[in-house]
C-alpha cells in the first residue's frame, strides 16, 4: 500500500458524470468530507467502439482506485463475460489480493468476496433499487453497510442520489481482506451499472 487510504472505515463515493466519455469516474471522500482518492475506469478506443455494437455487460473492464496523490491502491478487472462475472482485485504492485463472484438472485444482487487463497471473506447482498446493502463476513456476521442514506455533516455536503456511503465496522482490521472488501464495495455501483 502506498498510503493510508484503507485505514479509514467510512467512505463516501461521488459519481462524476462525463457525457463525452464512456468511462465511469468517482471521487472518494472520508467522513469529514475531505477528498482522499478516486475510482477511474480505464477504457481503450476499441472498447469504446465495441460498446456501440455489443451489450456492455459482456465487455471487459478495469477500474483503478487511487489515493489523493494519484498513487494506485488497488485495481479491479473483469474479462469477457456472458452471465455472472468473476472480477479480480490486485494490489498496487499487481499481486492478486482476491476476487468478487457475482451470484444471480432475482432483484437481490449478491457478491461473494474471496481472498487470494479462494477462501470466502465476505458477502455483499442488498436491494439495488433502494440502495441498501449489507456486508457480512464468512460467518454471516454483519461487518458493514453500503447505503445512500447519509447522516450528519455529509448529508448536508452531498445531496445527489448518485452518491453513496460504504461503512465498515471499526473492529474489522485484517488489512488484505479489508482492501478486498472495500475495493468491492467502492466499485459496486459500476459493477451493477455494467450488469444492466
Amino acid at each position: 500500500m502506498n498510503s493510508n487510504f484503507f485505514e479509514s472505515n467510512s467512505y463516501f463515493i461521488d459519481e462524476k458524470v462525463n457525457y463525452f466519455k464512456f468511462e465511469n469516474c468517482y471521487k472518494v471522500f472520508n467522513d469529514k468530507g475531505n477528498e482522499i482518492g478516486s475510482v477511474n475506469q480505464k477504457i481503450s478506443i476499441g472498447q469504446k467502439l465495441l460498446r456501440l455494437l455489443l451489450n456492455k455487460n459482456m465487455l471487459p473492464f478495469q477500474l483503478e482506485i487511487k489515493d489523493s496523490n494519484g498513487n494506485l491502491q488497488t485495481s479491479i478487472s473483469r474479462g469477457w463475460t456472458f452471465f455472472m462475472s468473476t472480477i479480480t482485485i490486485d494490489d498496487s504492485k499487481g499481486n492478486s489480493i482476491g476476487s468478487i463472484k457475482q451470484k444471480f438472485k432475482l432483484f437481490k444482487p449478491t457478491f461473494k468476496i474471496y481472498n487470494k487463497s479462494e477462501q470466502l471473506v465476505a458477502v455483499i447482498t442488498g436491494d439495488w433499487k433502494a440502495w441498501n446493502f449489507q456486508i457480512n463476513d464468512s460467518y454471516d456476521k454483519q461487518i458493514g453497510t453500503i447505503s445512500k442514506k447519509w447522516n450528519g455533516a455529509m448529508k448536508e455536503i452531498f445531496t445527489s442520489a448518485d452518491k453513496y456511503n460504504v461503512d465498515l465496522n471499526s473492529g474489522f482490521t485484517d488489512v488484505s481482506n479489508k482492501m478486498a472488501i472495500l475495493s468491492s464495495a467502492i466499485t459496486i455501483d459500476m459493477v451493477l451499472k455494467e450488469s444492466k
